[in-house]
């Protein structure tokens, strides 16, 4: 055989596209080439490649090596194909002879070498090789055994240890561990069989804190429960020290917990950002400073990463200080809030990242925080305060369904007994979500168009009072399709099937700016 064809797998944002690793082995001075749009990590796998198959015992073959990746039009990143490379000379170089199953279990003997194997046809390989032979885990396990589960079903993935325990994780495959190309090598020729990958464990979450913490603020309270009811966004304001940062941390505890498609989506983009031991079943809560860059937010880079809107893709996004955060950091959020993704588009391809978040957001109502407060003089001049809000652009509050004001905490409230705890009110959240899932199969926040219609059936007061609040508030249709959405989230945590007055007067309110 001077032709092997192997299947690995390259990363375009959270999709593993399948990569036909060719190598051939023909007459010819010595060289070593690689094509089909690798980078320079690929490029650098010669000298990896070449050092652990000398040093796992194996002799590196004298000719003209030419391996391929196709499709070639797709760019071809990091080092995971070292393994598939290293195997395909080995098969090429005819030092490694792929047995049948059959003769795995002492039965039929060896397969023809021309023949295509079957074993080989049902294998997918990624993992980066020291120069010892040894196998390093990739970053990239989740989101390549995703992809080759939901596209290849029942194929077998083989992974490095310590990357296949989490690539064990997704149903619908079989994956195999291995420490070395020698293993791999063993496996591919019948000597031995690797090892079935044993899942690890969830990476248990930390109690999240209790909004029973928070003293007084009923209105910011009901705010946050409809908030999680329905995956609302939610933006806060008042002066310091009135519980605005407590209430957003809370709200992850009010959510219910994440479903396994869901957990595992989560944890393939920390991993792709560098955080792989991150919590698992819950939603992520991501609070970036205001210095934050736009690329931070929503991601990029030469080799695309997700950004912090990804990270907290399922999960509560928290921005403190929204005017402080620069307007191009603010107006790249426009975009995800309704689409629910982010696309970074780059010269030789595009990436596509998940980014379905609940924006939560707080801020002062002006530069000194302490506007309308009755015991503190606001130091800030007219000017300030309109240039103040006006960092934050009328198109993204549009795009926002609940404004709430909360006052100044009084010491009566800070000093007399806790408020309602978290397990009650998470208690109802689930019962309204449950109602969602099982009326439209989705949450409330994701209704649109005929939707809205089917789903959101008012009586005539009701409708009357929702055109007209409208009118006097100069709302867009987008914000009469968010108050129609947040009304239905009230009706629903009220159980009602059909919207009525006082729902779309709660509603309404909250479309009332706050700054």
């Amino acid at each position: 055989m001077t032709l092997a064809v192997i299947a690995s797998r390259t990363l375009s944002g959270l999709h593993a596209h399948a990569v036909r690793v060719e190598t051939h082995l023909g007459p010819g001075l010595p060289s070593f080439n690689v094509v089909g749009l690798p980078d320079t990590e690929v490029r650098e796998s010669r000298e990896r490649v070449r050092a652990a198959i000398l040093n796992s015992g194996f002799n590196f073959p004298a000719g003209r090596i030419t391996v391929n990746l196709s499709p070639a039009d797709i760019p071809k990143e990091s080092g995971r194909f070292d393994l598939p490379i290293a195997l395909g000379l080995l098969l090429a170089a005819g030092q490694l002879a792929p047995r049948e199953e059959g003769a795995r279990e002492g039965g039929a003997g060896a397969a023809d070498a021309a023949a295509p194997d079957p074993l080989l046809a049902g294998l997918v390989l990624a993992g980066e090789l020291s120069l010892t032979g040894a196998l390093v885990p990739v970053s990239a396990a989740l989101v390549i055994a995703l992809s080759v589960a939901r596209e290849s079903p029942g194929a077998t993935l083989i992974l490095p240890a310590g990357s296949a325990e989490q690539a064990a994780w997704v149903e619908g495959l079989r994956v195999l561990s291995a420490r070395s190309l020698a293993d791999v090598a063993a496996h591919v020729a019948g000597v031995c069989r690797l090892p079935d990958a044993i899942a690890a464990s969830w990476p248990a979450s930390p109690p999240a804190p209790c909004l029973s913490d928070v003293r007084g603020q009923p209105g910011a309270r009901r705010a946050l429960e409809v908030a999680a009811a329905g995956g609302h966004s939610l933006l806060m304001v008042g002066p310091p020290g009135a519980g605005k940062s407590m209430l957003a941390a809370r709200l992850p505890g009010l959510l219910p917990p994440l479903a396994r498609t869901q957990a595992l989506e989560v944890a393939a983009i920390a991993a792709l950002a560098g955080a792989p031991d991150a919590r698992m079943g819950t939603p992520p809560f991501r609070a970036p400073h205001h210095s934050a860059s736009p690329f931070a937010l929503v991601g990029g880079g030469g080799r695309p990463r997700p950004g912090e809107i990804s990270l907290a893709h399922h999960g509560v996004l928290f921005l403190d200080e929204l005017p402080e955060f620069s307007r191009r950091t603010l107006e790249a959020l426009r975009e995800p809030l309704e689409t629910g993704r982010v696309v970074i588009a780059r010269a030789l391809h595009t990436a596509q990242f998940p980014a379905r978040f609940q924006l939560v957001a707080a801020m002062n109502p002006c530069p000194c925080g302490w506007r309308g407060h009755p015991r503190r003089a606001c130091q800030c001049t007219p000017d300030q305060v309109a240039r103040y809000a006006g960092k934050v652009s009328g198109p993204l509050l549009d795009r926002i369904d609940l404004y709430v004001t909360l006052p100044p905490p009084d010491l009566e409230s800070l000093q007399g007994p806790p408020g309602e705890a978290s397990a009650p009110v998470r208690a109802r959240v689930a019962r309204c979500r449950e109602r969602q899932l099982a009326r439209q199969g989705k949450s409330n926040a994701g209704l649109a168009g005929a939707e809205l219609e089917r789903h959101c059936p008012m009586d005539p007061s009701a409708q009357a009072l929702l055109l007209q609040a409208m009118r006097r508030l100069a709302g867009s249709g987008r914000a009469l399709h968010r108050a129609l959405r947040v009304a239905r989230t009230i009706a629903d945590l009220d159980g009602a099937d059909t919207l009525q007055a006082s729902h779309v007067a709660q509603a309404v309110q909250y479309r009332r700016p706050g700054v």
